[in-house]
């Protein structure tokens, strides 16, 4: 699955991030999805992006840790 820059995501917690990019760790090349909160302080964060695209388990539904909500 591809990641969309720019594309609007909500985590399964319900809160919305814009991505800003795709980078590579400096040491291990892992690739890293740089993200926006777009909620209070409108943080900067950084997560594997194997586990922004993995699907989780709440409470015995699996779901994707991140949904694509809009382009």
């Amino acid at each position: 699955m591809d990641i969309i820059i720019g594309g609007i995501y909500e985590h399964y917690k319900g809160k919305k991030y814009c991505v800003v990019g795709v980078a590579k760790h400096s040491e291990t090349l892992e690739e890293m999805v740089v993200y926006r909160q777009l909620y209070g302080e409108y943080g900067l964060w950084v997560r594997p992006k194997e586990m922004f695209l993995e699907m989780v388990i709440i409470e015995g539904q699996e779901m994707p840790r991140f949904r694509l909500a809009q382009e």
